[in-house]
């Protein structure tokens, strides 16, 4: 069975072209459910290159879903022996203004567009950028 992945390396998403904000916000909550950003904006703020964007993609699949743990590996299998959307497509890139930035061993940490470090990632030749997607189509 083919595994898919969203991973990057050394690349820089920067938010969408038709983004709403001009600076990063913090996702919110619908009710007593997180939303997917603010699933991922959680897992990210307090783990900067903990995750890879595969890692992150599942967990927050799993979380959701209530998958028990123990299943996991099972279940990951699965869920990526079919295409998956990647950080292009999340909401923070897409609508609440955070960068995502994958190092070199494709782990993954949030950078808020109005900050140096968004700034300055831009700038570096070393570092490959793409746009996240944007929200209209046009």
């Amino acid at each position: 069975m083919k595994e898919h992945t969203t991973n990057y390396f050394d690349t820089l998403i920067e938010i969408a072209e038709d983004s709403p904000v001009k600076q990063a916000e913090i996702p919110s909550i619908k009710g007593d459910q997180k939303t997917i950003a603010y699933i991922q904006y959680e897992l990210l703020i307090d783990h900067p290159y903990q995750y890879t964007s595969d890692d992150l993609i599942f967990k927050c699949h799993a979380l959701r879903k209530e998958i028990d743990p123990v299943e996991w590996q099972e279940a990951r299998a699965d869920f990526f022996s079919k295409g998956q959307a990647c950080m292009r497509a999340s909401p923070l890139t897409k609508r609440y203004g955070w960068g995502v930035h994958s190092d070199h061993s494709g782990k993954i940490a949030l950078v808020a567009s109005e900050s140096d470090e968004y700034h300055n990632l831009q700038k570096d030749q070393q570092v490959q950028k793409v746009k996240a997607m944007r929200s209209k189509k046009s």
